[in-house]
């Protein structure tokens, strides 16, 4: 039984208490016109997981009713989805077109109580008579048709003697509701294609609406849980199973919040777009929120799994941040991944006083992960090490290797450089150095050197060249529109990488931790013995990210153990209360508490910033991101803000002075010269707009300029909504209260 107690499983066990069902039927019933995406996998979830936590079962149904976009390529993908996150339909797929007979049937039946007609109003017409939200519809004249005439009608509609659009079916209820789907919505549609099971059997199609509710009824289905937008669909689907006086059990539809992440597009429409523009390289480019992108960069079913109980069943629509679920895969990664060396921008090592080889004892997995495993690393004279781990003239709080600085060859031995080759151009081609024999990692150390940080290292004679795909966010912005907001920079492919020659297998299925440089897996189309390829599934869970250590401030004092940059070591005693304290306490989610306990900087900085304001999760937002970035290339004594400045920022957001974009334009400010916020935001004229006789003017001036969107949203598009506030927040420049904008539009479109 689910340990978490959502609001759907409340439902599913008062019914059963109350004797309403005997056994829970759900289902996950898809359209097979598109990869499913990892909204599907929460819907996935939620339906598998209901059925199983009381014994029940949830049936796999495609929802095969438009045959214009569907295909065989698409319900494929959609069993391997279901089939690949852990869960079983049973023996059977079902398929709306299996029921075409029955669905039409109940049509028949429908109009013979005269309950239904057929409309031959021309689409434009049929949007008129609808009405708006504020004015009631106008019913077609076509709807006196008699019983007979409509019978007869339905029967030609069905043997393909009309045109596409001629007629439709529609339901007879009530053109004046105030749920405008109860309008007399659509029952059927012409469609003279075939389709791809059904064939050329039917010219006509049942609509959503009409063919979901009583696909249900068919399957036995009791709890018919979908998500937010079709809560006004709900109507309809009591009113088709009512009127039609269908023998109970019958289902009931509950609604539950949509899956929205930022940085990423949900829309089908949308990822048609990427994928037929060749914006992507197919369905399961990794970069996608397909299950088949994420399953081909190497998430696991587990983490996607778990990041779906995370975030729960709610009722509200809400933009989850995908740091969540990139927190979700390296959590899991990194309590089973095996650790080895890899090396993506090469610098050559010339060790001067080595001669021979040997291999080196190394484990795969740290000390505090219940796994076993190792293997010898190759070590030679001629090796390479990461360009980036030598600076000739090195900045303040550099730990790696310079020519008065040793370091330590991860696993292996202490060395230190003895001489830089560049080129005729002056870059560096190759480091002389010299080893310490006595330094061997993992017996007694008699060098009496002493380093502070590990660098990883291969093998010139040994090391395997590999191509590595370094994948970033596909969006650059975090709500993006389409293809305009793209990240350029979302593939970067390294052709000449090494890696140490334990990783390289016949055909490896295996994720790997590349020491500091993140969690890789291998490409399930593109790796050959020929060129290995490892796609980058995400950076490594250290204090904040791709955080650049050299330029960090010099480690803790107590810290005398090698610290090595980028391995992901267990939480102190500390840094665990601290969490405890972060996400239990404060309520702060599990990533910014990560980021905040692990590191000693921000979370002084936190608390002295919370001592001023008591708005811990905008405070710790703020830091985690904005001033962790700053942290990035400063020391924490070169910062121009203080902890308090932070604090009267978000002062400022809380008793909306300001909005939260404002605030990110003040900060850039206070990062450059320090500046007090608020001098900031008086000096330029920041202040948030929230009087109404300001903003109304605005509002009536986008209204006028975009009459089509009044009218479009008047009858029934309610989602356009978002676009009337975004011009005004636009022609504000972003100074306008959004809470005040959104009330104030609603009234006025309304």
């Amino acid at each position: 039984m689910s340990k978490k107690k959502d609001f759907l499983r409340t439902i599913v066990e008062n019914d059963l208490k109350s004797g309403k069902y005997k056994e829970i039927v759900t289902r996950f019933p898809p359209e097979p016109n598109g990869f499913p995406h990892i909204g599907h996998a929460k819907s996935i979830s939620i339906n598998f997981g209901v059925a199983r936590d009381y014994n029940g079962h949830c049936n796999l149904r495609m929802d095969d009713t438009n045959p214009t976009k569907e295909d065989t390529k698409y319900v494929e993908a959609l069993e391997d989805a279901v089939k690949w996150l852990g869960f079983d339909w049973g023996d059977e797929i079902y398929f709306t077109s299996d029921y075409f007979s029955q669905i039409h049937d109940y049509a028949v039946k429908l109009i013979k109580m005269d309950k239904a007609y057929v409309d031959s109003l021309d689409e434009e017409k049929m949007r008129e008579y609808r009405g708006t939200v504020t004015e009631a519809g106008k019913r077609s004249k076509y709807a006196e048709r008699s019983v007979a005439e409509n019978l007869d009608l339905f029967e030609r509609m069905k043997n393909g003697e009309f045109r596409d659009g001629e007629h439709v079916l529609r339901a007879k209820i009530d053109m004046s509701a105030a749920n405008m789907k109860m309008r007399d919505p659509l029952l059927y549609r012409i469609r003279n294609v075939e389709h791809f099971r059904a064939g050329d059997a039917w010219s006509i199609y049942p609509m959503y609406d009409f063919a979901h509710c009583l696909s249900d009824y068919i399957e036995g289905v009791t709890h018919s849980l979908c998500t937010l937008e079709f809560e006004n669909n709900r109507d309809i689907y009591n009113w088709v199973l009512d009127t039609l006086e269908l023998k109970p059990p019958r289902p009931y539809q509950y609604e539950f919040a949509r899956l929205n992440i930022n940085y990423t597009v949900m829309s089908k429409r949308k990822l048609l777009e990427l994928v037929e523009g060749n914006y992507v390289n197919g369905w399961d480019d990794p970069r996608l929120p397909t299950i088949a992108g994420y399953r081909r960069r190497g998430y696991t079913p587990e983490s996607i799994l778990t990041f779906c109980e995370q975030i729960g069943i709610a009722k509200a629509n809400s933009v989850v941040d995908v740091a969540q679920l990139e927190f979700c895969i390296r959590d899991d990664l990194n309590k089973k991944v095996p650790r080895v060396l890899c090396v993506l921008d090469p610098l050559k090592v010339t060790i001067e006083n080595y001669e021979g080889s040997e291999g080196i004892d190394a484990p795969y997995y740290p000390h505090d992960v219940p796994k076993e495993g190792s293997r010898k690393i190759p070590f030679s004279k001629e090796i390479f090490i990461e360009r980036e781990d030598f600076k000739e003239n090195p900045p303040k709080g550099y730990f790696r290797l310079t020519p008065e600085q040793p370091v330590r060859l991860r696993h292996g031995y202490i060395i230190s450089c003895k001489e830089v080759i560049k080129d005729a151009k002056g870059n560096i081609t190759e480091i002389k150095a010299e080893y310490y024999p006595a330094s061997k990692s993992g017996s007694e150390d008699t060098s009496g050197i002493k380093v502070k940080s590990a660098i990883q290292w291969v093998s010139a004679a040994d090391a395997k060249k590999v191509e590595i795909r370094l994948y970033d966010r596909l969006f650059k912005n975090e709500l993006p529109e389409g293809v305009e907001d793209l990240n350029p920079d979302s593939l970067k492919i390294i052709k000449n990488a090494l890696i140490e020659p334990a990783v390289i297998t016949e055909k490896p299925d295996e994720r790997f931790q590349f020491e500091r440089q993140g969690y890789f897996y291998a490409d399930a189309v593109d790796y050959s013995d020929e060129t290995p390829v490892f796609n980058k599934i995400v950076g490594l869970k250290d204090s904040w990210g791709k955080k650049t250590k050299e330029k960090k401030a010099a480690p803790k004092p107590q810290a005398k153990k090698v610290q090595i940059d980028g391995e992901v070591a267990p939480m102190s005693k500390e840094e665990e209360a601290l969490f405890e304290r972060y996400t239990k306490e404060l309520q702060l989610n599990n990533e910014v508490a990560n980021t905040l306990a692990r590191d000693e900087n921000l979370s002084k900085f936190y608390e002295e910033a919370l001592s001023e304001c008591n708005s811990p999760v905008s405070i710790a937002n703020i830091i985690s991101n904005e001033v962790a970035r700053e942290l990035k290339q400063k020391e924490l004594t070169e910062l121009k803000f203080s902890p308090k400045q932070i604090a009267e920022l978000v002062k400022m957001i809380d008793d909306a002075t300001i909005s939260t974009k404002i605030a990110k334009d003040v900060f850039e400010a206070m990062s450059k010269n320090g500046e007090e916020p608020k001098k900031i935001v008086e000096s330029r004229g920041l202040v948030q707009i929230s009087d109404p006789a300001v903003i109304l003017p605005i509002i009536e001036e986008v209204m006028a300029k975009n009459p089509d969107n009044v009218e479009k949203f008047r009858a029934g598009n309610t989602k356009l909504i978002g676009f009337f506030v975004g011009q005004v927040l636009k022609a504000t420049g972003g100074k306008a209260n959004p809470k005040v904008v959104n009330k104030l539009v609603a009234e006025k479109l309304n």
